[in-house]
Order: structure tokens, then sequence, then C-alpha cells
């Protein structure tokens, strides 16, 4: 079985041999070996990872902040309540980003992940600039850190939503 594309793809094989497991190969091979297309497009690599970066980042730290949230939270401003709730909020948003790294159609979910990641950025400095949570100073760098990080991440985000343009 051939896949028709009307752009080139990397070409893997399959063995179907008679009761054999399938196996991929690449390369040159006999008759019973077909022809699988690949699922990624070409040139959406760096759009992926940039996704998959993100996603790891946020579990990761949302993963910290929600298990350390008490002690966090006497050094935050925050309470630990509001800690842990953000802390599970990142790690179930990059559990989804995650999954969504996946989808064949990522420059819909690239797009959508850029805007939000700008929006999120825009919205952090009008809090931190109108003074609307309790943050201590330690609180407010790590905050102004986090946002610069999303803002690399959207950066990377858009050379990858560009790059499939």
């Amino acid at each position: 079985m051939t896949a028709i594309n009307t752009r080139p793809v990397r070409e893997t094989r399959i063995d179907v041999g008679a009761g054999a497991a399938p196996r991929q190969y690449v390369g040159a091979g006999a008759a019973p070996r077909q022809y699988v297309a690949a699922a990624a497009a070409p040139g959406d690599s760096l759009l992926r990872f940039a996704l998959r970066a993100d996603a790891t980042l946020c579990a990761g730290v949302g993963l910290l902040v929600a298990m350390a949230a008490d002690p966090l939270s006497r050094l935050s401003g925050l309470s630990a309540t509001s800690g842990w709730i953000g802390g599970a909020a990142l790690v179930i948003y990059g559990a989804a980003l995650f999954a969504a790294a996946g989808l064949p159609d990522i420059r819909r979910v690239g797009v959508g992940v850029l805007a939000g990641n700008v929006v999120f950025a825009i919205l952090v400095a009008v809090v931190l600039a109108a003074g609307w949570l309790p943050l201590t100073e330690l609180g407010v760098v790590t905050t102004i850190a986090f946002t610069v990080a999303t803002v690399g991440f959207a950066y990377v985000q858009y050379l990858g939503v560009r790059r499939l343009a």
C-alpha cells in the first residue's frame, strides 16, 4: 500500500511476513514489505519540540509548586492553597499540551498555544504592575522569571509556526 501525498515524506517499511510481529525497516527490501508514509510533516519538528519543551517545563514547575506549596507560600507571599491550585493547573496544562503536541494538525495547536502564551505574559505584566497579588520580592522575581521563560517558548513556537507557513 502506498500513500499518496502532495509533498515528499520519509518512508519506512514494515515487515508483514507470515505470523511475525511487524518490524520497521529502512532501505531496500523484499516483496512482502510495505511502504508506510511517516505521520510527521517535514519541517514541523521545531514546533513540536517547542511545544513539548513548554509542556515539560510547565508540568515540572507545577509539580514542584504543588508538592512544596506550604514552604513556597512563605517565600512567595501567596497562600499554600493558591500555590497548590496553581501547581496542579500547571501539571494538567503540561500533560494536555504534551498530548496535543502529537496531533497531526500541529500548526493549529501551535498558533493556539502561541496566542495563549502571549496573553498569559500580558496578563501577568498587568497583575504585577497593578500590585493585585500580595507577592514578596522573591515572589515577584520568580513570577517574572517564569513569564520570561513563557515568552521565550512563545518566540520559538512562533518560529516553528512560521516554518510551517
